[in-house]
């Protein structure tokens, strides 16, 4: 799998927020973004999968 970068533009608090964030989890900002992106898109995807086995059983 290739790779490709994604440039954002964010003021200053968020930024120093996201720098807060990443140091207690000893981080860098672009891995601590990258994580809760990827974390993110699991719940997403986790959710999907729970409401599909809902409908195949009929539990709603």
């Amino acid at each position: 799998m290739g790779t490709t970068v994604l440039s954002l533009r964010i003021d200053g608090e968020l930024l120093d927020r996201l720098r807060d964030q990443a140091a207690k989890r000893g981080m860098s900002v672009q891995d601590y973004v990258i994580r809760t992106l990827i974390r993110d898109d699991f719940d997403q995807r986790f959710q999907t999968a729970v409401e599909e086995t809902e409908k195949f059983y009929g539990v709603t």
